[in-house]
């Protein structure tokens, strides 16, 4: 049966920016930097357990089985390379077989002799060879012999031991789901189970398992057994077995003493936990010994938090990783059509493989039982097929169908393949890699958003782009799949392309390689500022000199700055530096897990050394290298001089570090002005010009000239010499315009009707010359009624002129109605939470995405916050007019809260008042709750949420918006001067003039528009022996345009 989802489309899914429409409602817009100098580990592929879609399908007829094999392993298909081989337990013979989910019975490798019951446990020799089956599992040893030419890499894994190594005699679990399910004097016997099926799985299927994974999400309570009246079993619905972390590391010893003597090499993995935060809590209780026994890490991402978590316990450890399990639902119903679950794990893709830095990704399982799933409504898989299909089934009655999944996952593994290497990006919404050649470049970016978006990819830290480099879309939409749409030239080390609303698009990226000398956060001989993420506060020597510590950032505090040196030669996640204070020489190592500073009196060993890890927000970790530790500010603190030592990783902000290039590379020309005769009084300081740009103040000392240098109207350049933090001297410049101030220029402002506008501190002096300043001025007091109907109003003040002058100046102030504008993006807003989930932040809430899950209160166990608000302080008073709340749907959660209301603070009062009346929260689809406001002018506005009883909240963004001025659409000229003459008569309606001058061609046409914030441009053209002005008059919001005609006429 053909995919329900058509995999073609007509051009013109996806235009290059520059072929949009003017007409079309203008895109979002993201900007997305691909850093090539910060690489994962060499990608193993995409894969998947075979498990029960296997059990139920190898038997099928072949048409339909060759169908299936071909959409997950094939070219057209998903083309999986990775294969995760089930070893079943499998139950008791006199047990029955129709307990659990179709498929879900997995068959034992064992034989039990006749008579054997469901009690008889001790009988099992895995030395006698009537005692196993190697007959067992057909159907999904079937599908490793379709695979096996098409899989690069096997694992085997187990969910559960056979009956008779389990506490409670089946594979469902145990009867208590809280207790260790695995037969302490069977762990020996287990782990000789799994490594003979290995072996022999190997031999009769020619195939070479990599690892053996021996237990499943293991410390969880999933697994529990419930029996009936007739003592049969009636669920758990899957093999699964409790063990806590100390019986895991009894199994994972007795595998790795079994695999030393064993015919295969495979090697240890462990331990298939659920989410990385169960995980971490499994890691962090193993001793040394079990450590060592496992050389691949593997975690579930079903729980999404502490992804950063498992990342850096596998740096640390120096173990590989593996994201081997995760599967969802995503949308409301069972859908063919929709792009809901396509986005969804899409979007959990893109979060995986930026949080966790997985070495490979592998799926649970892509075909589904379609009965169960449109019984549920629900959407597992990207393929759904009847798990009760007969041999005389067809292709027609045993139906195969996709939904958006099976086409976005393609976006992912058609085009990242085994070999390439992840890079950083600093979007959330899009993962890039390069390719094994090193010679292009692959983005996938997802779209979640209702809008079409244009998105920039900037390229510049690319060493090399050739002038054939191109950006060629691949687009899966609801109009279609895997859709190509034409290359977009690279230009200027950029390419922008506009993607379609709720889509998923692949950017091929052609002529890039190599790393720019620029790109790598760490260059040679810099120093660096590490302010923490939680506290805002700098990395700092402890005042004895022994330890560090937090303290207040100061930009002139050289105990503040840290050398890092790199130490191994590469681009990869895993490469490891030196840090040393750059005001004492003192090197940063670990000592009994205490952060310390040293002197380095030899080579640094690993105590001494760092490797650093980020998901591209900015942030990021430092784990030491032997410990696995992480830099951490002691009790999460935030006060100054906290001690920092070390933590084991807990995906805290107060283990995260802006990490900031502190290097002056050269300053900014300082500017001043001084009338003709008066010696100017030069900055003290000047802007240091670092790799982010331009910030700060250094000390600066001028070597003026004389006096004479002083007399005249003109430009002096003066040099000076500016000094750093570390006593480093930079060059500096300034330059001194000396004139005599004749005029000013305009000011200009905007608000609306009965608002304040604010007015500029500063306007434009002119002078005789041609020279310019800013000149401080003090506006005339207005009225009340000043601005109170929509217009332009002309204000005047008094400017001051360096050595005693003034000069009359004025401002013009657009007055419009008001409109409604979201401030909560605005840079000097500040939004905070109550609580917030380790991995997430409130600031994620004002991004624009609202799509993402940009902010949850949840938290492991039973207990959940029974409220939380989230607060936006604004830099002053504004009128408000609607808060609007984007709730994210956690999976299928309804992570909303039961109600909420807004309260707000007025600017002279302590006091909170609520604004609005508790408001009900939906649970259908993902809601969206507008709450219109009346209030006066507020300090601050926060949103109160009252969580369902053990329920817990997920947002992807709040919207605060406040009344605004509008923007114009008046394109009238109030004047226009030749040669500094006005026009005679000139009248805003009338287009077409003539004017005498003395030369025309020479002579300077101005213009003056009536509204401040129109655009006038002049047009001098000769023709004819003719001159002729054009003067274009646009209006603010681009909507109009007047364009006068001025003929000039020599006098």
């Amino acid at each position: 049966m053909a995919p329900t989802v058509p995999l073609a489309l007509g051009a013109g899914l996806l235009i290059p920016q520059s072929a949009a429409s003017a007409e079309a409602a203008a895109p979002s817009a993201v900007t997305v930097r691909i850093d090539p100098s910060y690489q994962q580990q060499e990608f193993q592929g995409w894969g998947t357990s075979l498990v029960w879609f296997a059990n139920a399908t190898g038997g099928y007829p072949d048409p339909v089985r060759r169908r299936l094999v071909d959409m997950l392993f094939g070219k057209d298909g998903l083309d999986l390379n990775i294969a995760r081989y089930n070893i079943g337990g499998g139950n008791a013979p006199d047990v029955r077989t129709n307990y659990m989910k179709a498929g879900a019975t997995m068959p034992g490798f064992w034989k039990a002799p006749a008579g054997t019951t469901q009690k008889d446990r001790d009988w099992w020799n895995p030395n006698d060879p009537a005692d196993w089956n190697w007959d067992a599992d057909a159907n999904q040893r079937w599908w490793v012999d379709q695979i096996k030419d098409k899989v690069t890499t096997w694992e085997a894994f187990s969910n559960s031991p056979p009956w008779f190594q389990t506490v409670s005699g089946y594979v469902s679990g145990g009867f208590d789901a809280n207790t260790d399910q695995i037969r302490a004097d069977r762990v020996d016997a287990f782990a000789a189970y799994l490594v003979r099926v290995t072996e022999e799985l190997e031999k009769r299927h020619g195939i070479t398992f990599d690892t053996i994974d021996p237990l499943n999400e293991p410390n969880t309570n999933y697994w529990g057994t419930q029996l009936g009246a007739d003592g049969q079993p009636t669920g758990g619905r899957q093999e699964g077995a409790h063990a806590g972390p100390g019986l895991q590391q009894k199994v994972v010893l007795a595998l790795d003493k079994a695999l030393a003597g064993a015919k295969t090499d495979a090697a240890v993995s462990a331990m298939d936990e659920t989410n990385p935060g169960i995980f971490t809590q499994n890691w962090n209780t193993y001793g040394a010994e079990a450590r060592a026994a496992v050389d691949q890490l593997n975690v579930h991402t079903y729980g999404t938090g502490m992804r950063t978590s498992a990342r850096d316990i596998a740096k640390g450890a120096d173990r590989k990783l593996w994201m081997s399990e995760v599967e969802g639902t995503w949308g409301t119903g069972t859908d063919f059509t929709s792009m809901e679950p396509g986005l969804g794990i899409a979007g959990r893709m893109v979060d995986d493989m930026r949080e966790l830095e997985p070495s490979a990704w592998v799926f649970w399982q892509p075909i589904e039982d379609a009965i169960p799933q449109a019984a549920a409504g629900k959407n597992w898989g990207s393929i759904h097929v009847p798990f009760n299909c007969t041999a005389a089934d067809t292709l027609e009655t045993c139906p195969i169908k996709t939904n958006s999944k099976f086409h976005t996952i393609r976006n992912f593994t058609h085009y990242i393949r085994p070999g390439d290497h992840f890079v950083k990006t600093d979007d959330p919404s899009t993962v890039a890699a390069v390719k094994a050649s090193g010679s292009a470049a692959t983005a996938v970016h997802v779209n979640s958003g209702t809008t079409a978006r244009s998105v920039t990819l900037d390229l510049s830290r690319f060493g090399t782009i050739t002038g054939k480099a191109s950006v060629t879309p691949v687009v899966t939409s609801a109009d279609g799949a895997l859709v190509q749409g034409a290359p977009v030239r690279v230009t200027d080390r950029r390419a922008t392309l506009t993607v379609p609303a709720k889509s998923v698009t692949t950017f091929l990226v052609s002529g890039v390689s190599g790393v720019a000398k620029d790109a790598a956060l760490i260059q040679p001989g810099h120093v660096y500022r590490l302010q923490g993420t939680q506290s805002g506060k700098s990395l700092t020597p402890s005042d004895d000199g022994t330890g560090v510590v937090i303290r207040t950032t100061n930009a002139a505090n050289p105990r503040q700055l840290w050398s890092v040196r790199q130490l191994t030669p590469g681009t990869g996640n895993r490469e490891r530096f030196v840090l040393t204070s750059a005001a004492t020489g003192k090197r940063l190592a670990v000592r009994d897990n205490a952060a310390v500073l040293e002197n380095p009196d030899q080579a640094p060993g690993s105590a001494a050394q760092w490797i650093l890890s980020t998901t591209g927000d900015g942030s990021w970790t430092f784990v030491n290298a032997a410990t696995g530790r992480l830099l951490d500010v002691t009790g999460q603190s935030s006060a100054d001089g906290t001690k920092v030592s070390t933590y084991t990783p807990t995906s805290a902000a107060n283990q995260r570090w802006a990490v900031t290039d502190e290097t002056a590379l050269r300053t900014e020309p300082a500017k001043a002005f001084t009338v003709p005769g008066l010696r100017p009084e030069l900055p003290n300081t000047v802007t240091p010009v670092l790799r982010d740009g331009a910030r700060g103040a250094l000390p600066v000392v001028w070597n003026l000239p004389s006096d004479r240098s002083w007399r005249k109207a003109g430009t002096v350049r003066v040099r000076g010499a500016a000094t750093d933090a570390l006593g480093r001297v930079v060059p500096a410049k300034a330059v001194v315009t000396v004139d005599t101030i004749a005029s000013t220029l305009p000011g200009r402002a905007k608000t609306y009707v009965d608002g304040q506008p604010e007015l500029p501190a500063t306007v434009v002096g002119v002078g005789r010359h041609g020279g310019r300043t800013d000149l401080p001025v003090t506006w005339d007091p207005v009225t009340d009624r000043t601005f109170d109907a929509a217009g332009t109003v002309t204000l005047r003040g008094v400017a001051g002129i360096v050595g005693g002058g003034t000069a009359d100046a004025t401002a013009r102030v657009q007055v419009t109605a008001p409109v409604a504008t979201d401030i909560a993006p605005d840079p000097d807003v500040s939004v905070a939470a109550t609580f917030t989930e380790s991995g997430y932040s409130a600031e994620g809430l004002r991004n624009g995405d609202l799509s993402e899950k940009a902010w949850s209160n949840w938290k492991p166990g039973n207990t959940k916050n029974a409220s939380d608000t989230i607060t936006f302080t604004l830099p002053k008073a504004r009128d408000l007019s609607r808060v609007v709340a984007h709730f994210y749907r956690d999976g299928s959660s309804a992570s909303f809260p039961e109600s909420l209301k807004v309260q707000v603070r007025a600017a002279d009062s302590d006091l909170w008042s609520d604004a609005s009346d508790p408001v009900p929260v939906g649970t259908e689809g993902t809601p969206v709750i507008d709450v219109p406001l009346t209030t006066g002018p507020v300090a601050e506005v926060r949103v109160v949420m009252t969580a369902r009883q053990g329920g817990y909240l997920t947002m992807s963004e709040i919207e605060v918006y406040a009344k605004s001025p509008g923007v114009s659409a008046d394109s009238a000229a109030t004047s226009v001067e030749v040669a500094g003459v006005p026009v005679a008569s000139f009248d805003p309606g009338t287009t077409d003039y003539q004017a005498v001058t003395g030369d025309p061609a020479r002579a300077a046409v101005t213009a003056t528009a009536r509204d401040p914030y129109a655009n006038v441009a002049v047009e001098t053209i000769r023709e004819h022996g003719r001159t002729r002005a054009v003067v274009t008059v646009t209006g603010e919001d681009g909507t109009r345009t007047t364009t006068y005609r001025i003929t000039l006429v020599r006098r």
